[in-house]
């Protein structure tokens, strides 16, 4: 008989198996669930990982995850990301000041022109014509 690799609980293979038949389950989370129970039954990593297209350490480390947190290995982590460096209002004025009449001597408003604008106005310590434009194209907003 081969060694286990884990041992699950009763409730927690009870929970799995719940996870397992529910529908809608992410493609990542039914990996796992199947990963621990497959497990359990007593395959070998070498079996489990063939079989479900997963790396080895990717098993041995979902293996550790288990043994420290429970069942919290099923959910991923919060990935750090880098903050929005323009806000929703900040958003909202440079759309306003597209929106307005052009700055005499201009026909209309050039996305350098915003740009440099915005800077001025104080909206933003700094933003460049192409962040302009990219906040521009997700609105309705004409620059004529």
């Amino acid at each position: 008989m081969q060694k286990s690799h884990i041992v699950l609980s009763d409730s927690d293979h009870q929970e799995l198996t719940r996870l397992l038949h529910q529908s809608g389950i992410r493609s990542k989370v039914f990996k796992r669930v199947t990963t621990l129970l497959e497990l359990d039954k007593g395959k070998t990593i070498e079996e489990v990982r063939q079989v479900l297209g997963l790396s080895y350490p990717t098993v041995a480390k979902l293996i550790d995850n288990y043994q420290q947190n429970g069942l919290k290995c099923l959910k991923d982590k919060k990935q750090p990301g880098r903050p929005p460096g323009i806000s929703g209002k900040q958003r909202a004025a440079i759309t306003a000041l597209a929106c307005s009449q052009a700055p005499e001597g201009h026909l209309r408003w050039t996305l350098r022109l915003l740009a440099d604008r915005i800077v001025e106005l104080g909206y933003c310590e700094s933003v460049s014509y192409v962040q302009v434009g990219r906040i521009l194209k997700k609105t309705n907003c004409s620059r004529t």
